[in-house]
């Protein structure tokens, strides 16, 4: 028979950028826990955890007892260890039912959801209950608005806030829209249809001073373990634009000679979801290098109504499988690791073996590109001429091409910033 010690403690991990209400939902939920007893976990990116001090004032919980103070660093990162004690002891206490961890302001959720569903003693103790991120809606508009864009604040690389907001977002279960009291309705419509498309299956709830039922947040289990890796729109809009063996649909084929082989190419993977504000996205497949000067202008024009690209680019001249995530006005590129194709044969067969549903082509292995856009009435034919004019020619294949894009595994470039 199971008692309450051998019952897993609930945990709802709470996210948001600075200022979207999360302390203002901490006071919320404390107020009105009802018969809950709820312990916090809150960390804050300053040296004195201010937000910590101010939940403690607005709750009867002392700060020594009810609320375990982080500070010095991002929860997720530099005081993953200091997180992993504090939620033993508090588990070993036991005087609550319900954790909740607000995560620091400058980090997205996913790390800390990993610390209580991996093999660990953390583990063991919690059950992720549901992962909530808080916006400030006006700011989220603003961040994919083009100009003017809103600075990320604190450090974690000084990234802008359009990563920030869409990192928080794609693993959300629920996602509060704050502050609507200062939105239109047509611009909540459009943020909620953002969030949408970012995030498929997040339930949104549009709020005032982050008042909400206590009930949509706690206990309402919402977090699939196995799915935290899968959420993201992004994903989706790849899915969508495969069949169930995970091949390339070919609606369409352009056919290119090199070394007098032919290959076919992906041109139509398209993902229309629920359409108010015209946010829809496309695939872009192909197994033909990119200029990486061409494609790095083509990365610099890309235009506001795109809200965010991801995926997988082959830069011509390179062995790195280069990540290209951009959000709103921010565009990265990241070294993953060695196209498998570009290994000795040896390691080549071994990984070939032990992946075998790699997509793999008879002369260029597994190098190929595989990028996602999500926007907003963008022209979609122009982005893929722009993108077929940014690949190497025949006579450019086998030159040798510099340019911004990392060539060393786990590399980091900017391509564009705000």
């Amino acid at each position: 028979m199971e008692t309450d010690t051998d019952r897993e403690l609930p945990v709802t991990i709470l996210s948001g950028s600075l200022g979207a209400g999360k302390t203002t939902l901490l006071n919320h939920l404390l107020s009105n826990a009802g018969d809950r007893t709820l312990a916090v976990l809150v960390n804050d990116m300053g040296e004195v955890n201010v937000d910590a001090e101010l939940v403690a004032e607005g709750s009867e919980l002392e700060l020594d007892d009810g609320v375990a103070e982080l500070s010095n660093g991002c929860i997720c990162c530099e005081l993953q260890d200091d997180l992993e004690t504090a939620v033993v002891r508090l588990a070993r206490d036991r005087s609550f039912d319900h954790l909740i961890v607000e995560s620091s302001g400058i980090s997205e959720p996913a790390p800390v959801a990993r610390l209580f569903t991996t093999e660990s003693r953390v583990a063991a103790l919690y059950d992720v209950d549901t992962l909530v991120t808080v916006l400030d809606t006006p700011a989220f508009l603003e961040a994919f608005a083009g100009a003017g864009t809103p600075e990320r604040q604190g450090s974690e690389g000084d990234r802008p806030l359009s990563d920030l907001l869409v990192e928080q977002v794609e693993v959300s279960n629920v996602v509060l829209l704050n502050k609507a009291d200062l939105c239109t309705d047509e611009q909540f419509a459009e943020a909620e249809e953002l969030v949408g498309a970012l995030q498929p299956d997040a339930e949104t709830i549009r709020t005032e001073f982050s008042a909400v039922d206590p009930d949509r947040l706690l206990g309402a289990e919402r977090f699939d373990p196995s799915r935290v890796n899968d959420l993201p729109g992004w994903k989706r809009a790849l899915e969508a634009a495969s069949d169930d063996h995970g091949h390339e649909t070919t609606a369409t084929h352009a056919e290119h000679s090199h070394g007098g082989d032919t290959y076919h190419d992906d041109h139509h993977g398209h993902h229309h979801p629920d359409e108010v504000y015209g946010v829809t996205s496309f695939v872009y497949r192909r197994r033909r290098p990119f200029h990486p000067d061409r494609f790095t202008a083509f990365l610099e024009d890309l235009p506001p109504a795109i809200v965010r690209a991801k995926g997988t680019a082959w830069i011509a001249d390179n062995d790195m499988r280069v990540a290209i995530a951009q959000a709103g006005p921010s565009i990265r590129a990241t070294a993953q690791g060695p196209w498998i194709a570009s290994l000795p044969e040896i390691e080549r067969d071994m990984y070939r073996s032990n992946r075998p549903d790699l997509a793999w082509h008879d002369e260029y292995g597994d190098r190929r590109t595989e990028l996602v856009f999500i926007g907003t009435d963008y022209d979609e034919s122009a982005l893929r001429a722009a993108l077929e004019d940014a690949l190497v020619t025949d006579e450019e294949w086998d030159a040798s091409l510099e340019g911004p894009f990392p060539d060393e595994q786990d590399a980091d470039v900017v391509i564009r910033e705000p």
